[in-house]
């Protein structure tokens, strides 16, 4: 019997991979057939994502299957949230690709709120104010380069429009639509009264379909170039949806952890919570598989790390920096989810200044901070995790981590003793297994979600830590 494939294309803010996925006596097995860099880039005085470079990678791995003989039944593409493009009636981009980091979204918030309030916008979207929502970035647009969201035709999410690259057709997909706060929380669909208000143009916004739509195979250029056809199957295609998907719970009460750039800590809900006490909590409902939410903080992750190594030492291993962190006497603590930590000009000077600010002697060496930085992301989940419980009326039994940050075994330790709970780690690969699981799903190879869930219990590694 020929082997299945499906690919996922994940692509991160620092980076993207293709990982193959087949299930062998019932086994989901992964295969990682290519990784590329990615990241912002100055241009013009604003920070930008290169469109091109990244179809470009992604034709790239595609063509690496080929070479391989591995032809993929499926594929899906994931990114991060909050970023788009916009395409006029021709599919063309109009204007950059501008990154959530710039600052062009700087009083973006205040502008927003003379069309309608904060509350209203919270109890309506559901979605935790953060300056890179979309929303914000569209009023950017608007107000200072209003001829580029004239010329446009359709606003597409990056994973919408890589897409649509790959077969021809343009479609919003739920989770990642909803990460901007122009979905209404309660119908599941554009919130017409906030475009209107904000006076954004109503005809840009598609129709938004859920995860596991098929779209369709390539189109006849990218067959030419990559030698094959192949189905088009939207996953989850928010990166954290399809994490949370891969989640293998050990309890009913389980607390999700994705970690990696972002931290993102919440749990799955059948109704969003849109009150002015998960406002003021800063709480967000974005969607999840099969119309859930996913009720979750975001957290300023591994970002703090990943920017003080590339300051400090990146020539030091990741292994030799948690080793370092965990001789380190350094007990400096900060709120990781200030301002200033969000695009600093320099990420050691930040946390120098938070520190100092707090009366706290400041880390000092490579070592330091990376403890420090430990320590702060395991007090915020702890406060998090206190929130989280008080706001759905749950207490919750268990941590389970997902993603990259999983293989930090001491920043599990430390999550583990903040919580007071145990922590359940792994899999590392939970937004690729999330992806390929959904397109198995679509295509009718696995059952359902419990059915996923189930191999992916017993194909991966689930790390204990307790408390």
């Amino acid at each position: 019997m020929d082997t299945k494939y499906y690919l996922a294309i994940d692509v991160g803010a620092s980076g993207g991979r293709h990982i193959l996925g087949f299930l062998e006596d019932g086994i989901l097995r992964l295969e990682e057939v290519h990784r590329f860099p990615n990241g912002m880039k100055q241009q013009s005085g604003q920070l930008h994502w290169d469109v091109e470079a990244i179809f470009e990678e992604i034709i790239t791995g595609l063509k690496k299957c080929a070479a391989l003989g591995k032809i993929p039944s499926g594929v899906g593409i994931d990114t991060w949230g909050v970023d788009f493009v916009l395409v006029d009636s021709a599919g063309t981009l109009v204007g950059p690709t501008i990154a959530y980091r710039d600052s062009r979204t700087d009083a973006m918030d205040i502008e927003v709120s003379n069309y309608i309030s904060e509350p209203e916008l919270y109890a309506r979207a559901g979605i935790q104010k953060m300056l890179i929502n979309t929303i914000y970035q569209l009023m950017a647009i608007k107000v200072k380069t209003p001829s580029v969201l004239e010329k446009a035709a359709h606003l597409l999410m990056m994973p919408d429009y890589l897409h649509y690259r790959l077969c021809g057709v343009m479609k919003n997909e739920y989770t990642i639509a909803t990460t901007g706060a122009l979905i209404n929380a309660h119908s599941k669909t554009w919130d017409d009264e906030i475009i209107s208000r904000c006076g954004f143009k109503r005809e840009i916004f598609g129709e938004i379909v859920p995860a596991g739509t098929i779209l369709g195979g390539f189109t006849d250029e990218v067959k030419q170039c990559v030698g094959f056809d192949c189905t088009v199957i939207m996953p989850p295609s928010h990166d954290t949806a399809s994490a949370f998907l891969a989640v293998p719970a050990k309890s009913e009460r389980s607390v999700y952890i994705s970690s990696g750039t972002w931290s993102l800590m919440g749990a799955p809900l059948s109704k969003p919570i849109t009150s002015e006490a998960s406002r003021a909590a800063n709480f967000t409902n974005e969607g999840g598989y099969e119309y859930r939410y996913r009720y979750l903080k975001n957290i300023a992750g591994l970002w703090l790390l990943q920017s003080v190594h590339k300051e400090l030492g990146s020539e030091i291993g990741y292994s030799e920096l948690v080793a370092m962190a965990r001789a380190s006497n350094c007990y400096a603590i900060f709120g990781v989810n200030d301002e200033r930590f969000v695009a600093p000009d320099s990420m050691v000077s930040a946390i120098i200044s938070a520190c100092r600010e707090d009366g706290q002697a400041p880390p000092e060496s490579l070592g330091d901070f990376a403890r420090s930085i430990f320590r702060s992301l395991a007090l915020s989940y702890a406060q998090t995790l206190g929130d989280l419980q008080a706001l759905t009326g749950t207490t919750f039994d268990c941590v389970n981590i997902i993603g990259g940050g999983s293989q930090n075994e001491y920043l599990n330790e430390l999550t583990a003793a903040a919580c007071d709970l145990p922590v359940y780690a792994g899999p590392t690969e939970g937004t690729a297994i999330g992806n390929i699981a959904s397109q198995m799903i679509a295509n009718s190879e696995l059952r359902d979600l419990n059915t996923a869930r189930e191999v992916i219990r017993r194909s991966f590694d689930i790390r204990e830590v307790l408390p």
